[in-house]
């Protein structure tokens, strides 16, 4: 392969929303383990949601700021890439309403109080990848966002990509139905690091990355420390993947 493939979290947490790690640390921890991709893809909610102090229009320049400036400081640091993104969060009392969508690459506030659906086609109009985040089916988790696998057949909620792995959970009817699959840690505190990945065959720049999420190009999903492991990073989307 000419292109070298990249180390890639694409769904992480600091403590802009939920994760236990300020944006700083955050990134130095993936610095430090020799990632050459971090996707910061911290919560957005309903503002009818007004006790959940993640990001929102009233502080999205601000974080949007913090992101971009670790993103210099990684890039100096440590040559990696630091993508600046949101988890659309769009959580219900009823399971088959609630799903949770990442924004990655996006640079402009989108908001969910219109529904998942709006929230996504503004996403990807201001050029960001989607990606299906924990899309549990009924019965995994009690974690309840099953809302992509009840609606899995409805062309108007579409991902670019979807969590064949989050983590160290399976999503075996992804994998089942051909998807174009990703592996992320969903990252929330340091236990998060070590589970499964996805590495990405382009550029080492923000653009080449979203571009190759959007795209249909073959990724491929592995565990973390790939040292450590000793198995072959499956393709993305074939069924040795899961």
């Amino acid at each position: 392969m000419d292109t070298p493939l990249l180390l890639a979290e694409l769904h992480a947490h600091s403590d802009w929303s939920d994760g236990t790690l300020s944006l700083p640390a955050l990134v130095d921890l993936y610095g430090e383990h020799g990632f050459d991709v971090l996707c910061v893809t911290d919560h957005t909610v309903r503002s009818d949601e007004g006790n959940r102090s993640f990001v929102g229009m009233h502080n999205w320049r601000e974080y949007l700021d913090a992101v971009d400036a670790e993103a210099a400081r990684a890039h100096a640091r440590y040559g990696m890439v630091v993508v600046p993104g949101l988890e659309l969060t769009d959580d219900h009392d009823d399971r088959t309403r609630s799903a949770h969508a990442l924004a990655i690459g996006l640079r402009r506030f989108v908001s969910v109080d219109a529904g998942l659906r709006y929230a996504i086609s503004e996403a990807r109009g201001a050029g960001a990848a989607i990606v299906a985040a924990h899309p549990h089916a009924p019965g995994e988790n009690r974690r309840g966002t099953c809302r992509w696998w009840y609606e899995r057949d409805e062309p108007t909620l579409v991902a670019d990509r979807y969590e064949l792995f989050n983590r160290n959970d399976v999503f075996s009817w992804v994998a089942d139905s051909e998807l174009p699959a990703v592996a992320s840690g969903d990252f929330h505190r340091l236990e998060h690091l070590s589970t499964w990945k996805t590495l990405l065959p382009c550029a080492r720049e923000e653009r080449a990355v979203v571009a190759c999420l959007r795209s249909s190009a073959r990724l491929y999903l592995a565990p973390f420390p790939l040292a450590l492991r000793p198995l072959a990073p499956a393709a993305a989307g074939e069924r040795t993947a899961a």
